[in-house]
């Protein structure tokens, strides 16, 4: 509950940055907080969320708090950004550019796969860490995945009946660099009802690729 508290705490004292950059002319809508750090996390959404959420529920002003550099995008055609067709993960690596996002970590639930997941496989280079939340489209890049090393920390909800657990198993089996986290009583949005469990491990995790870069 210590966390929760302080969330709670940042999320009335701490001003969020929206703004908006454009991409292949059009435009893309993002909320940002903290300062520049050597560790950004970009936050991306499941189809039925978008940018705010990451507000919402705190996890922007925590990163933030702890020093690093958080940024939470609404994806093209959801929220306030406009569509982009194209391939996605060179949109990712034009948005990276644009915002000066040196290998950051990636949160990606769910829809947001079909973003992460060929950004993974085609630029490793570019991210010092990536967590996938219940992504779609591991089936479509399960081959791919094998033998990327980027630091993984994959979680999912013990009671997700969209993309079942089984598939974080196979994901981990193909990351050699790759955990889970279960969470417990929860559905394929497992960090809305689990936040604060979320956030514990999220931190940790952070903190690791952190030292990483560093060492």
């Amino acid at each position: 509950m210590i966390i929760r508290s302080i969330v709670e705490k940042l999320m009335m004292n701490t001003t969020i940055k929206s703004n908006y950059l454009l991409i292949n002319q059009k435009t893309i809508h993002y909320l940002e907080m903290g300062q520049s750090n050597p560790v950004a996390i970009l936050f991306l959404h499941g189809a039925s969320f978008n940018a705010k959420t990451w507000e919402d529920l705190g996890s922007l002003a925590l990163m933030a708090e702890k020093g690093y550099r958080a940024v939470a995008i609404d994806l093209p055609g959801f929220g306030e950004s406009a569509a982009i067709v194209g391939d996605r993960a060179v949109f990712l690596i034009d948005l990276m550019a644009k915002l000066k996002l040196v290998k950051p970590i990636i949160v990606s639930p769910s829809m947001s796969g079909r973003f992460s997941l060929p950004l993974l496989i085609k630029h490793p280079d570019k991210l010092s860490g990536f967590i996938p939340i219940a992504p779609v489209g591991i089936a479509d890049f399960e081959t791919q995945l094998r033998g990327i090393s980027v630091p993984t920390l994959a979680f999912w909800g013990d009671n997700d009946k969209l993309v079942p657990v089984a598939w974080a198993d196979r994901l981990c089996a193909a990351m050699p660099n790759a955990e889970k986290r279960i969470l417990k009583q929860a559905g394929h949005a497992c960090y809305m009802r689990e936040t604060v469990a979320f956030h514990e491990h999220l931190l940790k995790f952070v903190a690791r690729c952190h030292n990483g870069l560093s060492g």
